[in-house]
């Protein structure tokens, strides 16, 4: 069976081909593709085959199947979603910022963007963390994770556009943020208004690849704070409450998990208990 978007379009998609891609992209990320989204795969993975000079899609996913060269990190990163921006869900800085003010006493304070893409959300982190203590900020050591390689670049690289700080008072842009050219590492061509992060926030933040679905994370607990934002909702039910699961023995005791706006987790109250507007806290340990 042909897909709607073959008919008037450059390759030949067929229902086999998107199932094997929605099969493939689960397995490995957890992400349950919705049957709505055969056209953005299309459109997404087409750049692909353009790229590789490929003239099916069995042809392409054979590729990806076999795991030849990058191509297998390739097809993740254009199947992942990087919608993100400064401050996003702002409640939830503020009260990172009252939980960072009462560690302010501890030697280390650690941590976790689990969702970390290009870097927005793990450098308003950090924002936060030189907000809320100052000099004392240098302590907090804040671990920023992917899945997707590209996107883990760009938060690498620290340099945004003036439209991805349009939302952010004037006072903080001019506090967290430099005129590119004036780093070192600037790249040439790039547009006379790119900005910078602060290297005082940018040394903060550590960018490292994980998959939420690999069997070992490669990361040290225990978390003060972990964010993982925005990135369940692209998983199904059971993935959803492994991934939970697996976070509550990394946090602190006093330790928090912020989650997206639309994302509540009943199943785990057992483990963990809602604490403000989508933030948990560990659940108290029954008496035995």
């Amino acid at each position: 069976m042909m897909l709607s978007p073959a008919a008037d379009s450059e390759f030949a998609f067929t229902t086999p081909d998107f199932e094997k891609v929605r099969g493939l992209i689960h397995r490995h990320a957890g992400i349950a593709l919705a049957e709505s989204k055969q056209n953005m795969v299309y459109s997404r993975l087409a750049r692909r085959l353009r790229a590789l000079k490929l003239r099916s899609f069995g042809d392409y996913l054979a590729l990806v199947e076999h795991g030849v060269g990058e191509e297998w990190q390739s097809f993740v990163n254009s199947l992942t979603t990087n919608l993100t921006y400064f401050f996003r869900e702002p409640h939830h800085f503020t009260l990172l910022a009252e939980l960072l003010q009462s560690l302010r006493d501890q030697s280390r304070i650690r941590l976790w963007c689990a969702a970390a893409s290009t870097g927005e959300e793990a450098y308003s982190m950090a924002m936060t963390a030189i907000g809320a203590l100052g000099p004392k900020a240098s302590k907090v050591e804040i671990l920023a994770t992917d899945i997707d390689t590209g996107a883990l670049d760009t938060g690498r690289r620290g340099f945004y556009s003036p439209q991805s700080v349009c939302g952010l008072e004037a006072s903080l842009v001019q506090r967290y943020f430099l005129p590119a050219g004036t780093r070192p590492g600037a790249r040439a061509g790039m547009p006379g208004d790119m900005l910078s992060i602060l290297p005082e926030a940018q040394a903060l933040v550590k960018f490292r690849q994980v998959n939420l679905q690999d069997r070992k994370w490669p990361v040290s607990a225990p978390f003060d704070a972990i964010f993982c934002r925005n990135v369940l909702i692209y998983f199904d039910r059971p993935t959803q409450t492994s991934v939970l699961a697996r976070f509550v023995p990394l946090l602190q005791p006093h330790g928090r998990l912020f989650v997206g706006h639309t994302e509540s987790f009943g199943v785990l109250r057992h483990l963990l208990r809602l604490e403000g507007r989508t933030v948990y806290r560990l659940a108290p340990v029954p008496d035995a």
